[in-house]
C-alpha cells in the first residue's frame, strides 16, 4: 500500500514501519495495509500521523488509534505524537488497500 503522501525521512519510514505492526482487531489486517494511514510527518521530535477508520462507527477505531500513538512513539527521537482521524478521502479498499489485504477481504479486481 502506498501512503497517500509517501514519507520522505528516514524517521518518517521508521515510524512507518512500527505503524505497520497495528492491526485492525476486528479484520486482522494492519491499518497500513488497509491503507487507512494517510500521512505522516515528522518535524523535530514530534510525529503528526493523519489516519482514518474502516468506517465513521468503527468501534475499533480508538484502539487502533491508541496503538499507532503508542507504536509511533517507540522510534528514537520520537517524544510527541499526534494521531488525527480524518473522513476525507473516504476509504475505499479498493483503491487504497494493499493487493494482500485485497485478497485477504475478498477483493478481486478483474
Amino acid at each position: 500500500m502506498q501512503l497517500l503522501e509517501q514519507p520522505t525521512q528516514e524517521i518518517e519510514k521508521r515510524v512507518y514501519a512500527e505503524i505497520h505492526r497495528v492491526e485492525d482487531p476486528e479484520i486482522g489486517i494492519s491499518v497500513a495495509e488497509l491503507g487507512l494511514i494517510y500521512k505522516i510527518q515528522v518535524e523535530g521530535d514530534k510525529a503528526k500521523i493523519e489516519m482514518t477508520y474502516t468506517s465513521m462507527a468503527c468501534p475499533a477505531g480508538p484502539q487502533m488509534k491508541q496503538e499507532i500513538q503508542d507504536n509511533a512513539l517507540r522510534v528514537e527521537g520520537i517524544n510527541s505524537v499526534e494521531v488525527e482521524v480524518v473522513w476525507i478521502p473516504k476509504w475505499d479498499p479498493r483503491a487504497m488497500a494493499s493487493e494482500e489485504a485485497k485478497m485477504d477481504l475478498g477483493i478481486f479486481d478483474y
